[in-house]
């Protein structure tokens, strides 16, 4: 199996590209993260916004979180989250990387059973 390590100040591993597009595979998900484009917002913001419950999001903005994909600062009882930018740079490193890949090298030839 091939392994996908990358160095962008520091290690990203395997395990941080899976959690990271694993993250991004939810719609959910994915609408949170366009929510904060450009803003913080709280959790009870969110959950008028997405329609959703706070349980049901804070499963979701748990993913995210440790996928490195949103921060979450805290203010009296409330919890305010915003991108994390440097998350979606490794993963973005990750897929440049791939895509820089040369060309094709063709499969040896396999053995055929006699």
């Amino acid at each position: 199996m091939v392994s996908f390590l990358v160095e962008v100040e520091g290690n990203l591993t395997d395990e941080q590209v899976r959690e990271g597009f694993h993250a991004l595979s939810d719609p959910i998900r994915l609408r949170v993260l366009q929510l904060l484009q450009g803003r913080e917002l709280c959790v009870c913001d969110l959950c008028e916004e997405l329609k959703v419950s706070q349980s049901k999001l804070s499963f979701h903005l748990k993913n995210l979180r440790d996928a490195k994909l949103v921060n979450a600062r805290q203010q009296g009882r409330w919890i305010y989250y915003s991108l994390n930018p440097p998350g979606f740079q490794l993963l973005q490193h990750f897929l440049d990387r791939l895509g820089q890949a040369g060309p094709v090298k063709a499969a040896v030839p396999c053995v055929e059973d006699l």
